[in-house]
Formats: C-alpha cells, structure tokens, sequence
C-alpha cells in the first residue's frame, strides 16, 4: 500500500513504515493535496497540513489518517468516519517536550528572563527593573490535567508550588496521584491561581472559554501560560487584559491563526510568544513519529489501533 507523508518525518518513523510499505514525502500545498490524495491508503500529518472534508473525498483509497502529535482539530474527524476512515494519533508522543516549554514560559514570566536578554544585547544593565518571583509558595492552576498537565503539575511541585486543577472529565483519583486540589468550578480557579497553565483541547466546548470574564476573576498579579490550542484563549481579551493590567502577563505558544495574524498582540511587552514550538524538540518528533507510524501499521494491517481517535462510541 501507499502512504503519503506530507510534514515530515523521523527517519526512524519511516523505517517502519518502509518496511511493509510504498511512502512518499511530498510536502504538498492544499492545492496539490487535493490532485495526490486519491492515490493512497495512508496520509501521516502534523500541524501544518489540513485534511479537510474535501481531501477525505478525494481519498477513494483512505483507510487512515496519521497525526504524528496530540491534536487532531485540522482533521475533519467527522468526514473520515462517515467513510469509515480511522484518524490515529501520538498522544504521548510530545508530552514530556510541551509540558518542559511550559515550565520554561512560567519561569521566563517570573523571572523576565526575555526582557533581560534583549536588554542586555541592547547594552542595558536594568537590574533594578528585573525583580521577579520565586516560584516557590505560588498557586499554579491547571485547566486540564490529562498527560501533559499531569507532567507540568510534577514539574511544578518540584519547585515547591501549589497545584490546584480543573478537569471535570478525570476521576478524583487522578488528582490525588499527583496532590493537586481538585477545583469544582473554574472561577475559583481562575480567581485562585499565580499561574494559570492551559492544557486542553481545542472542542467546540473549550474554544473562546478564557476571555474577557476569565480575565476580570483572575488576579492582577497573575500570569497565563497557552501551550495547548490557541483558540481557547479569546485573544481580542487577552490583549485588552495584558494593556489594561487585568493581569500581569502571559505566555503563548499556539495561535488562533497559524503563523499568527493577530499583529497587535507583538505590541504587548508582557506577552512572550513562541511559535508553536511545543513539540519541536528531537525527542518528542522521535516518539510522535514512531507511536503514529505503529498505529497507521496496523490499521493497514486490519487491526483496532490503540490510539483510534475517532473510535465509534
């Protein structure tokens, strides 16, 4: 069978798909996904690539979709199951690397390490103007606390920090596991936390779900942190909440458009924004990569895949 390959992948991933498989890397335009599709059985993504309704029609041959990562939002999951196409993806593939970036964007914001490295390339020395945080005795809040909140939480204890969670989907069980609180409503834990770390997916539920209300419980000293999805930050409020000091800063790695569109948030000087780098670290695009290619293996084998996202209910 043919598997096409369209945002790059590890060698190693590809080994394993070689031997069994014809794969072809063609990193293709909307436009050209479009003419190749229909041509086979397998398409292994990651962020960049949309595989939209249309793509999956013109997929006669589809049997499965690959997401070499978490998220699965630019795949119309909807279309491949009325087609009976399995969408497969890596979900802990990335999460040491994107749970390591929050962290790094935590400290960065209570110790503004951006700002004093761009000073001092400046030739600056503004000491007096860099008093930060320890992290220590702080709340961190977590919206989610799945497998990646779960690795932030232990990170984040480690420095002696307060975790408290909101994740109405996970067993008490589960917080206990790694001593966080377990917060009822998410006003007390958007009114409760230092740090406020997102790790959530992107749902018609979740989208737009921290905006200008969000902004006005939280403290004015407190600080967001986004590496999970960029719609679920109302960014139009996050800007207005960063400009009039509704909160002290945030950090963010994922966008509602990606490259970002949304130009005056580069006019923030509490903003630190990075462009969805989550996951770009070699260790994790080796996981990702051979967990996806191992679950694509054996859909083409006939077999359930472990990771089936689309997984009849």
């Amino acid at each position: 069978m043919k598997i096409l390959i369209t945002d790059g992948m590890q060698d190693a991933a590809l080994d394993m798909l070689r031997e069994k498989h014809e794969v072809d890397v063609i990193e293709a335009s909307p436009e050209e996904l479009l003419d190749i599709i229909g041509n086979y059985e397998g398409i292994c993504v990651r962020s960049r690539t949309k595989v939209t309704a249309e793509v999956i029609e013109k997929g006669e041959k589809l049997k499965v979709i690959g997401r070499a990562g978490v998220g699965t939002d630019n795949i119309d999951k909807v279309a491949a199951s009325a087609k009976g196409i399995k969408v497969v993806n890596a979900p802990t593939g990335n999460m040491i690397s994107v749970a390591e970036l929050a962290m790094g964007h935590i400290l960065a914001l209570a110790r503004f390490i951006p700002k004093a490295n761009a000073g001092m390339h400046e030739g600056k020395w503004e000491k007096k103007q860099l008093l930060g945080m320890e992290l220590e005795g702080k709340v961190l809040g977590l919206l989610g606390c799945g497998r990646i909140g779960t690795e932030v939480a232990n990170r984040a204890r480690a420095f002696g920090m307060t975790v408290i969670a909101y994740d109405p989907y996970l067993p008490a069980r589960c917080f206990e596991e790694i001593s966080a609180e377990c917060i009822g409503e998410c006003a007390d834990l958007y009114a409760n936390a230092d740090f406020l770390s997102i790790h959530t997916a992107l749902t018609p539920e979740t989208k737009g779900m921290v905006g200008a209300a969000e902004f006005d419980r939280m403290k004015p000293t407190a600080y967001l942190v986004n590496c999970a999805r960029g719609g679920i930050v109302d960014e139009d409020a996050l800007y207005d909440a960063l400009k009039e000091g509704k909160i002290a800063g945030a950090a963010t790695d994922v966008f509602a458009e990606e490259p970002n569109t949304n130009k005056k948030l580069e006019e923030l000087d509490n903003l630190i924004m990075t462009p969805h780098i989550g996951a770009s670290t070699l260790d994790a695009q080796v996981k990702a990569g051979t967990i996806t290619a191992g679950q694509m293996l054996m859909v083409l084998d006939g077999q359930d895949p472990e990771h089936w996202v689309n997984r009849p209910q």
